[in-house]
């Protein structure tokens, strides 16, 4: 599909996360594609920042994913300036540790973020959406919601329930025209990956990284009309790298 500067005209979308990576290239495109957009993240400069570079249509607010308080703010600015169109589920953080040794409230904090964060930011938007005649919620998961991952069990439990979450708010909301689906990246070069042993593991087929815009371009198909008759799916994006055995 081809997105143009009217794909998504007339509707407001909210992006958690949206100081930098993807959440940031989420935004832009959205604004690119004829929407307006809230950003929120906790990182109040760098979402502001973002905003000022995206124009008009980007209004910033600090966003704590895990205050029923903060979501609740930017679900009213996001109603206000229209109707609501969409959520794209973006905040999240990483966690390392086996499951013999992982720091509890390291663990906890991850479920609290990755997990609590995307159901506070479904229960907050819907309301708006319902009143817009539906819209679609796109989760943020991560290749590590359809496998294991040794020694990241935290990161690995909570984007399981992400997926989860995904599917259950798809049959919650569906009366209401409110479709829900989650993405499930592999490793895309930003700063999250920060740290890990390369962009490209050798059981990847496409033998490169993946960039954010690879992500974006299934952000705006789930966010658009184009996507009506998916819900409570699973897109995955990983180049390739869980599809089975391969030798490059």
């Amino acid at each position: 599909m081809t997105f143009t500067s009217d794909t998504l005209a007339g509707r407001v979308f909210v992006v958690s996360g949206a100081a930098g990576g993807m959440g940031a290239a989420h935004a832009r495109a959205i604004v690119g594609a004829g929407g307006s957009v809230v950003l929120g993240d906790i990182d109040v400069d760098g979402v502001k920042r973002v905003a000022e570079g995206i124009g008009p249509a980007a209004t910033a607010l600090q966003l704590d994913v895990t205050s029923a308080e903060h979501w609740h703010q930017v679900a009213e600015v996001a109603g206000a300036q229209g109707p609501v169109g969409g959520l794209v589920n973006n905040a999240g953080i990483f966690g390392s540790g086996s499951v013999l040794d992982t720091d509890l409230d390291e663990y906890r904090r991850v479920q609290d973020v990755n997990v609590t964060g995307s159901l506070l930011g479904v229960r907050a938007l819907t309301p708006a959406l319902r009143e817009s005649g539906g819209g679609s919620i796109v989760n943020i998961s991560s290749i590590a919601g359809l496998i294991g991952i040794q020694d990241r069990v935290a990161y690995v439990t909570a984007k399981w329930a992400v997926r989860g979450l995904t599917r259950s708010a798809a049959l919650d909301l569906g009366r209401w025209h409110i479709r829900v689906n989650s993405i499930h990246p592999g490793r895309i070069a930003t700063p999250f990956i920060d740290g890990l042993d390369s962009d490209v593991l050798p059981n990847q087929i496409i033998r490169e990284p993946g960039q954010p815009a690879d992500i974006t371009a299934l952000v705006l198909f789930l966010l658009s009309d184009a996507s009506r008759f998916s819900t409570g799916s699973e897109f995955v994006a990983d180049g390739g790298r869980y599809v089975g055995e391969y030798r490059p």
